[in-house]
């Protein structure tokens, strides 16, 4: 091996000398590079005294051989990553063509029927029916239709029925059977995960993509074919039959079964005919359709509480790549019978960005994580997990997440009560659920603690908010929607241990910490642990504070994303993290049901919390929210997993309900001040209060409160400022209403802002009398001669309503006249002391 030193490379070195290694001081050489590529001065003075065949070799003369050493391997690494993109590139084009070549076949068959009725539209009366004049396209159909044999339940009719589906989709995946557009906001490209294209007009909903994979066509087909491993809806897939065919294709009879996505629509069923077969070109092909009653092939008779879906001809065209890897063409139509939900969840299932979304580019970037997971031989996160196990607990905890939303009977949940509330409870004692988790206590030494598992589940409409932005606020401010007192009461009453602690229970902290595991293709999804600090409390020691650990499950938190479902999923897992650790989890689940892409102001994520803050925030949160005045409507699913002993089940579901409806009432006030309307038009107020005008409120609210109570309102302030916020922040509802015939509110603190679950924008729509029941009003009208002549009157504990209509109780009301400056009413407060919902 010969070596040349430049100017400047080899000091006292002659310019052009030429250093020849051996073979051994080469392997010397090399050994110490993979250990060490940029040694220092003293390592390489080291290395020539370690090895005595180096050491007629000086050490500037070393140092330049590192120095040309890392040059060439990042040359090869860069000419590894060109050819990499040559591939990619060339696969793509070979996949523009194609689609190309099919737009182009579907703008003659469009310019053909264009001319074909502009010719039969100009004729004043149509001619009878002539068969000689049909088109080739019906005549074909109905020749096919009178050869074709009967299809039945032999191998002779399911072949058929095979062909059939194979021919259909063929012309769906590299045909014009359906007219194709691009999916908004995909754009195609080396980098990009494929070619993404949705239905237009036609029957259900269908989506397209194609792709390339760095997987040979075999393992693609079994990656594809093993539905349940990539998309996170599908239950289960039972193959009831498997028949072999002549040419070398294989036919399975399948039932697959699809979780709800929320708890207001019933889960979908599917009876289906796979068709496997190698094509002539040697493409591999895996193909589906439902059988129906309408082929008089094998039936399925309906299952309870399942809605029957049909799945169109669908499937996969798989062709082997040059140089490796295979090129992919996807087709999935449906019929997700959208007449079975209410109205306002339709667009769930008559939209192609959602089946794009969640099921066709599902499976796309399934087969690039996989391809991407072979290509690696190392683990890079800190947990020494492997990115199968890390896939396999990210299904884990999305299954078990479906699974509480649904509540299927034949797992062994029972809904407790009528099922009509606000709330859903359901109550799970089955041996099978609790197994693994007392399983896990016994191994640690701890007695088994529970013996039955409580969810709580709810779903609501959000309006006029980005389901990617809240997603971020509740990841990222857990303290805003969780509750201390509720892990508390878990660790002391209920007595779990480690490993049973609900995620619901171990929200708000003083210390949060964020521990990436992996993400998946794009960022699209992200497994991570939380630690929370000094929260939960060890078995053993009721005072001694231990640190909890949740494991994390975030997806849809990208805002550039068309239809995607966001999902915040959770569950405590102890220090071990064991792989088949038990897992209870909770979270929230948030749907876009206004498919119009939104592209938020990009600063909006870093003034989140500032939006529910007084003060300058206000200002930001103007300066976000006039960007974009976009209208979205979603829906989020809410669902929380207990763990508890039965005897206590009736407290333990009182709480569980309080607690969701708690979270619930806190996410609405989340989602109004996010809105970007709200945002916009409440910035004047929120920048209001720390104007001079909200100080003097503030000042007379105190003042007024001390003359005639004779005691402090607030706690000892320093200047008009600090009152405000020690007003703005009293754990007291504290609101005013207007002196007007019909009294009005005109300000509130944010507690009085969450009793009436309202913001400072609705607080001025909001009548004092709507807030009061009968007795309520009774008494006010009674008491509130006595407010304007004494200045106070003190009302006794009772129940008020909300702004939306939920009831509210107080232990005692004092109401006071606020005196201005010159001594004149200005307004009636009140405040509510120890309020909560009921």
């Amino acid at each position: 091996m010969e070596m040349s030193y430049k100017d400047g490379k080899a000091g006292s070195l002659d310019n052009g000398k030429y250093v020849r290694y051996t073979p051994e001081q080469v392997e010397a050489l090399e050994r110490l590079y993979h250990d060490c590529p940029k040694p220092s001065s003293i390592r390489r003075q080291q290395l020539i005294r370690e090895c005595p065949i180096l050491s007629n070799i000086e050490p500037k003369q070393i140092k330049v051989w590192f120095q040309n050493r890392r040059c060439r391997e990042k040359q090869r690494k860069e000419a590894s990553r060109l050819q990499s993109v040559n591939r990619k590139m060339t696969a793509m084009n070979k996949l523009l063509m194609e689609e190309n070549d099919r737009l182009q076949k579907q703008v003659s068959q469009l310019v053909y029927e264009n001319s074909y009725f502009r010719q039969h539209t100009q004729n004043t009366s149509l001619p009878a029916k002539d068969p000689s004049c049909e088109s080739a396209v019906t005549s074909g159909q109905q020749q096919l239709a009178s050869q074709n044999p009967p299809r039945d339940a032999s191998p002779a009719g399911l072949l058929s029925i095979a062909e059939e589906t194979l021919a259909e989709f063929l012309s769906k995946a590299t045909g014009t059977a359906v007219e194709w557009v691009q999916m908004p906001g995909m754009k195609p490209g080396p980098d990009s995960i494929g070619i993404i294209a949705i239905s237009h007009g036609c029957t259900g909903v269908a989506a397209r993509a194609c792709g390339l994979v760095g997987l040979e066509p075999t393992r693609v087909a079994e990656i594809v074919k093993d539905r349940s491993s990539w998309f996170r809806e599908c239950r289960a897939v039972d193959v009831l039959n498997v028949l072999p065919t002549t040419n070398g294709g294989t036919i399975e009879l399948l039932y697959m079964q699809l979780y709800a996505p929320t708890t207001l629509a019933p889960p979908r069923d599917f009876w289906l005919l796979r068709y496997t077969s190698v094509l002539e070109d040697g493409s591999l092909v895996v193909c589906e359709r439902s059988l129906k009653n309408t082929q008089s092939g094998p039936n399925m008779p309906p299952v309870q509480h399942f809605v029957r879906a049909e799945m169109l001809p669908s499937g996969y065209l798989i062709r082997p790549c040059e140089g490796g890897g295979s090129i992919i063409h996807i087709v999935d139509h449906m019929d997700l019978e959208a007449s079975s939900v209410p109205e306002v969840l339709r667009p769930l299932y008559e939209s192609p960005k959602v089946l794009a979304q969640k099921t066709t580019m599902a499976s796309l970037r399934q087969l690039k994580q996989i391809a991407q997971e072979v290509s690696q031989t190392s683990v890079s996160n800190g947990w020494s997990r492997r990115p199968a196990a890390l896939r396999a607990l990210s299904q884990r905890l999305s299954r078990g997440f479906n699974e509480a939303v649904n509540g299927f009977t034949d797992e062994g949940w029972s809904v407790i009560g009528d099922g009509m509330d606000d709330v859903t409870i359901l109550v799970n004692s089955s041996p099978d659920k609790l197994m693994d988790l007392n399983l896990t206590f016994a191994n640690n030494g701890f007695p088994h603690v529970s013996n039955a598992v409580l969810c709580a589940k709810a779903s609501m409409l959000l309006q006029n908010v980005s389901p990617a932005i809240l997603l971020r606020f509740l990841r990222e401010h857990r303290s805003e929607w969780a509750d201390n007192s509720i892990d508390a009461y878990s660790a002391a009453s209920i007595k779990l241990g480690p490993c049973s602690l609900p995620g619901a229970w171990v929200g708000g902290c003083g210390g949060q910490v964020i521990l990436p595991l992996a993400h998946t293709i794009e960022h699209e999804e992200f497994l991570e642990v939380i630690k929370l600090e000094g929260l939960g409390h060890s078995p053993e020691d009721a005072i001694v504070p231990r640190d909890i650990f949740l494991l994390q499950l975030c997806s849809g938190i990208d805002e550039s994303a068309v239809g995607t479902c966001g999902e915040l999923i959770f569950a405590p897992i102890d220090a071990s993290f064991a792989d088949d650790a038990p897992l209870l989890p909770s979270g929230f689940r948030i749907i876009p049901l206004d498919l119009g892409k939104e592209v938020p102001s990009p600063n909006r994520t870093l003034d989140l919390a500032s939006a529910l803050e007084v003060g300058s925030a206000g200002t930001k949160a103007s300066t976000d929210g006039s960007g974009n005045s976009s209208c979205t409507r979603s829906v989020m699913t809410i669902a929380f997993e207990f763990a508890f002993e039965s005897h206590m089940q009736d407290h333990v579901v009182s709480m569980a309900r309080q607690y969701v409806r708690s979270i619930i009432s806190t996410v609405q006030r989340v989602a109004l001040a996010l809105s970007p309307s709200h945002m916009s038009s409440q910035a004047g107020l929120l920048t209001s209060l720390g104007t001079p005008e909200a100080q003097t409120l503030a000042r007379w609210i105190c003042h007024s409160y001390r003359c005639f109570m004779g005691v402090e309102l607030l706690k000892s302030s320093d200047g008009n400022e600090s009152i405000l916020k020690n007003l703005w922040n009293h754990s007291d509802a504290i609101m005013c209403c207007s002196l007007k015939a019909l009294p009005v509110f005109t300000f509130a603190n944010q507690a009085g802002l969450d009793m009436l679950e309202t913001t400072l924008v609705a607080l001025q729509d909001i009548s004092l009398e709507k807030i009061f029941d009968d007795n309520g009003r009774k008494t006010l009208c009674s008491e509130f001669p006595q407010i304007m002549q004494q200045g106070f009157a003190c009302l006794r504990g009772g129940i008020c309503l909300s702004s939306m209509g939920r009831p509210v109780s107080y232990d005692k009301a004092v109401a006071w006249k606020v005196l201005n400056e010159e001594e004149n009413a200005h307004c009636i407060c009140f405040v509510f002391i120890n309020w909560s919902f009921v």
